[in-house]
């Protein structure tokens, strides 16, 4: 019957081991799954254990990328779900390895919602509808969204009326050689379809026409 020949820290993978079998790598594993198997040198690998092994290897992996994915920008739970499973992980392996990072309070769907409509408001001054919208892409529920979307917004101060107006006199800006209807027109659809109230959007493109 084929042994466990060796259990060393993975070279490439931090917080990891390499699990030996006859000789050769077998196997991929957390310090927990050592513990859980009883795995040790010389521990004869029957084919249960072997599955176990596997099984083991393909979870570690699973969680690894997670943390990979998180480590470059925030993600929706809804979403690293997705994305996980688009590269082949299996279901209850995501699950897994979604439930270890929510307990961990890497993922957090509320603080996600906070921290995109955060970054949307300041570097783009997108309206609560488009912001919702694009919440809702990511799989993050509505009414999460919605108190995300009113808390950063209260805490930002964000007077909506100015932020369009902004907008209003930026994308004026590029427009000047038209004509004044068309240019009108164009503005208001240009704010229209980010997002804002008509009645916003109409005050803010009257202000700014009658600058011009």
């Amino acid at each position: 019957m084929p042994v466990v020949t060796a259990i060393v820290p993975h070279a490439r993978r931090p917080g990891r081991f390499a699990v030996a079998v006859d000789g050769a790598d077998a196997a991929t594993v957390g310090i927990d799954a050592i513990e859980r198997l009883a795995l040790r040198v010389g521990v004869d690998v029957t084919e249960r254990l072997l599955a176990a092994l596997v099984d083991e290897t393909a979870a570690v992996a699973v969680y690894d990328q997670a943390v990979r994915l998180l480590a470059g920008r925030g993600y929706a739970v809804a979403e690293l779900s997705r994305r996980l499973k688009r590269h082949g992980a299996e279901a209850r392996h995501v699950a897994a390895a979604i439930e270890r990072l929510t307990a961990a309070g890497a993922l957090d769907d509320a603080e996600y919602a906070r921290s995109l409509t955060r970054s949307r408001v300041r570097s783009r001054g997108a309206s609560a509808r488009r912001v919702k919208q694009e919440l809702s892409r990511h799989g993050v529920a509505a009414d999460v969204a919605a108190e995300a979307v009113e808390q950063v917004f209260v805490e930002e101060e964000v007077d909506v009326a100015a932020v369009v107006e902004r907008l209003a006199q930026r994308r004026a800006e590029t427009m000047r050689d038209l004509d004044p209807a068309v240019r009108r027109r164009r503005l208001y659809a240009y704010l229209a379809r980010r997002g804002y109230d008509a009645d916003v959007v109409r005050r803010a493109v009257e202000t700014v026409i009658e600058r011009k």
